[in-house]
C-alpha cells in the first residue's frame, strides 16, 4: 500500500512539475547531494531507528526523488534525519539532486 501511495505521489509530481531531470542541473546536484552518501552510499547499510535498509538512490527516477524529498520536508513522510536534510532544500535544489542521482551509479 505504501509503495502504491508513493508511486502516485511521484506520478503527480511528474505531472505537476514536469520532469525533474529536465529542470535540474546534474552538476549542481552532485555538489548538493554530498550529504546523501553518508547513509545512502554505504552498501547494505541499515539505519538504527527505525531499523530498515537504507534505500538506493543511484538510478532512481527523478520524480520519485523529488516527491520523497518534498514529503520529508513537509513532514508527510516521517523520518527525523531525512526531514532535517530536506527542510532547507528549495525546489531547485531537489530537482538538481534528482537530476544527479538519476545518473549516479546504482547501489548494489
Amino acid at each position: 500500500m505504501i509503495s502504491v501511495r508513493w508511486g502516485l505521489i511521484a506520478l503527480t509530481a511528474a505531472l505537476v512539475c514536469g520532469t525533474a531531470s529536465a529542470a535540474g542541473d546534474a552538476a549542481a546536484g552532485k555538489v548538493k547531494a554530498y550529504t546523501c552518501y553518508g547513509c545512502h552510499g554505504i552498501v547494505n547499510y541499515t539505519n538504527v531507528y527505525p531499523s530498515y535498509h537504507v534505500p538506493k538512490l543511484g538510478g532512481q527516477h527523478p520524480e520519485y526523488i523529488v516527491a520523497a524529498l518534498k514529503a520529508y520536508k513537509s513532514g508527510e513522510r516521517p523520518h527525523s534525519t531525512m526531514h532535517a536534510q530536506a527542510a532547507s532544500l528549495s525546489d531547485q535544489d531537489m530537482a538538481d539532486i534528482a537530476a544527479y542521482l538519476t545518473k549516479a551509479p546504482e547501489k548494489k
